[in-house]
């Protein structure tokens, strides 16, 4: 008696891919040139005087960024899985990879948060009178606005800083009486940026690629709007020339160097585990050379403008105040570009509303999102097959 042996064989779902290699391309554009650029580079070359900051900054873009980048791209794509899976091959780094997931789900839960303030800036922008264009009452005699030339401005702070600090962030002189309650408009707006987020997952590798054309172009088109408004301020040159001239003595300083390589890190997104999932997706004989090239190429020249208008700004502000020390302007920190582009915004002649926001909460808010989403697709890329199939269907 013959025993007939049958065989079940289940059809895998085919991987999914970019829809072509410009998807790829602006992908990685959005995902590097984003807050990275608009939003840490101004403020770390800020605390690391300026230009100072820049020399080590490209050294270290072209001898560490530029080859890792690559070798990131060039193992998702033969690979062609998320990061977990694509250590398979060297199972001892495998700890590397569980790393990079971490890392990238800790970096996302404040990458969001910066969209969250961003989506706040840009829903006062349509106020019928931007609130950070001119002093309010509660902020008492320590703001200036420009208004009133025979006033003293020194020691003074400008509208903006003083809307993002106490209308904004509500910051509290201390703690004593406990943190207080969460604000509400920035909870709403927190949920609002986790939405959109997994909105755009849910549809699949195909829309976050149709979706890049856009948040790739769009925050270069208001960087050099703004860069044109911060460049015929007066006293912006004061600022730029701060930011280009570097204090040679500063470059033996080794927190510098560090500063700048991890800069770099943070720029061009590499080391989270995104770009290998990004490459995953890739087509398996894709040259990725050029597109690398061009990829680290515009994240330096981004931060570069960047970085012009907010050391722009900060000549103006200095010169308003009659402080010759750029670098005491304003309070450095993660929230100096919510202090210098609103204050920019603010000196448009023309339907400043308006400016605020295309021209910079808008495009802040896109760059945010490409960045959050990115490292949020490098996490659901690391979920089992089955899951991402429950979770996103």
């Amino acid at each position: 008696m013959s025993q007939t042996k049958i065989q079940i064989t289940t059809k895998e779902k085919p991987k999914e891919e970019w829809g072509n290699g410009l998807e790829f391309l602006f992908s990685c554009i959005s995902l590097s040139v984003g807050l990275g650029n608009i939003w840490r580079f101004p403020y770390i070359a800020f605390q690391n005087g300026g230009g100072t900051f820049v020399i080590p900054y490209l050294i270290a873009l072209l001898v560490i960024g530029r080859p890792v980048y690559y070798l990131e791209i060039s193992l998702g794509q033969f690979r062609g899985s998320g990061v977990l899976r694509a250590f398979d091959l060297a199972p001892i780094l495998k700890g590397v990879a569980a790393g990079q997931v971490l890392a990238t789900g800790a970096s996302i839960t404040y990458y969001s948060c910066i969209m969250a303030l961003t989506l706040r800036f840009l829903l006062a922008s349509f106020s019928s009178q931007l609130p950070w264009s001119s002093c309010q009452e509660s902020w008492g005699n320590v703001c200036y606005d420009g208004t009133n030339s025979t006033l003293n401005a020194t020691g003074k702070m400008s509208p903006a800083q003083l809307y993002f600090e106490r209308e904004i962030l509500h910051e509290l002189p201390n703690i004593d009486n406990g943190l207080g309650m969460p604000n509400w408009q920035l909870v709403a707006c927190l949920a609002v940026a986790w939405l959109i987020i997994g909105g755009v997952l849910i549809r699949g590798i195909k829309s976050s690629g149709k979706a890049a054309y856009f948040l790739g172009v769009f925050p270069y088109v208001v960087l050099l709007i703004l860069l044109l408004r911060a460049v015929t301020l007066p006293g912006a040159w004061d600022g730029i020339v701060y930011f280009f001239k570097p204090q040679w003595r500063e470059l033996l300083n080794p927190l510098v160097w560090y500063a700048a390589v991890t800069q770099v890190f943070f720029s061009l997104a590499i080391c989270f585990g995104t770009l290998i999932t990004y490459a995953s997706y890739n087509n398996f004989n894709r040259n990725v050379y050029n597109d690398i090239v061009i990829i680290t190429t515009m994240d330096s020249c981004s931060s570069i403008i960047a970085g012009c208008i907010t050391f722009g700004i900060l000549g103006n502000l200095a010169k308003q105040t009659g402080i010759t020390d750029i670098a005491s302007v304003v309070k450095g920190g993660a929230g100096l570009a919510f202090i210098s582009y609103p204050d920019a915004i603010a000196k448009f002649e023309y339907v400043p509303q308006a400016s605020a926001a295309l021209s910079a909460w808008a495009p802040a808010f896109c760059a945010s999102y490409a960045t959050s989403l990115g490292k949020e697709r490098d996490r659901v890329g690391c979920w089992p097959a089955v899951w991402q199939r429950w979770a996103f269907v």
